[in-house]
């Protein structure tokens, strides 16, 4: 490799989820070393207070700056990012974060019918931010479109311990529910950045047309937008991804197998 410094991208999410934008990460920007902490420890955070949670992303935060320089953060969480990204911009200026919400106004611009779904966890629903983005999409939007919720409870468990059976049987209970509701629904929101994971098992569920939204590929564009130097053509030898994990490594060992076909070196966060 040549001198010149390799820059370094955090990714981190409650668990495995975020190993969906890992995946659009790696492709946008070849030449950064990617560095990802899975808090699975506490996973999954949809139905943990919120306050809770603030305090413990903005601590793991703090500790992984203190032993590994990071010239991006990218928050692979909805939950995360709803409860904790102010909080870590006030506390780190110096440093560009990237954060992930539910993708409703692409899916209103995509939807043909009107009707829009989102699948998301109880407390990125709930949360102040996802109620404020969901009222100024819809006051922008036109033509009296709606947006209808579902919180997906057991679905990211499912999919953070690798029960593929499981997250199925969830995905149809969860959407059959959601299109029992609004049946016109043509467009879905994946909320959460482990549904992603289980796309088929979502298209199976919808028993006809749909549109998924995934908002990891806008992420990953707005990544290489703030760090175009690690964007294609370095021709350069690349470290190996850095794998850290608050929970039992096997865990995160497994998923990356899993969902990426990767195998992973898992480390404790502080290492």
């Amino acid at each position: 490799m040549s001198g010149s410094p390799v820059t370094a991208v955090g990714v981190f999410d409650s668990g495995v989820g975020g190993l969906s934008v890992w995946r659009a990460l790696r492709a946008a920007l070849p030449g950064a070393h990617l560095s990802y902490l899975a808090d699975n420890a506490w996973a999954p955070y949809g139905e943990r207070p919120p306050e809770a949670l603030r305090g413990r992303v903005t601590a793991l935060v703090r500790d992984w700056r203190a032993c590994e320089p990071l010239d991006l953060l990218v928050l692979a969480c909805n939950t995360a990012t709803a409860v904790a990204i102010d909080a870590l911009r006030q506390e780190h200026p110096d440093l560009p974060i990237v954060g992930i919400e539910p993708a409703v106004r692409p899916a209103l611009a995509a939807t043909r019918s009107g009707r829009v779904g989102v699948v998301a966890t109880r407390a990125t629903l709930n949360s102040a931010r996802y109620q404020a983005l969901r009222s100024a999409c819809l006051a922008g939007a036109a033509g009296g479109p709606s947006v209808h919720e579902r919180a997906a409870d057991g679905l990211a468990d499912a999919i953070e311990r690798g029960d593929e059976a499981l997250a199925r049987a969830l995905c149809h209970r969860h959407l059959r529910a959601l299109l029992d509701e609004a049946p016109a629904i043509d467009t879905l929101v994946l909320g959460c950045t482990h549904y992603p994971l289980v796309r088929e098992a979502w298209l199976a569920a919808s028993e006809g047309p749909i549109a998924l939204i995934d908002p990891a590929e806008a992420v990953a564009r707005r990544a290489r937008h703030l760090l175009p130097g690690a964007g294609p053509g370095s021709g350069e030898a690349l470290p190996s991804p850095t794998w850290r994990s608050t929970g039992h490594p096997e865990s995160l060992r497994r998923a990356t197998r899993q969902w990426l076909n990767l195998p992973a070196e898992v480390r404790s966060p502080q290492s």
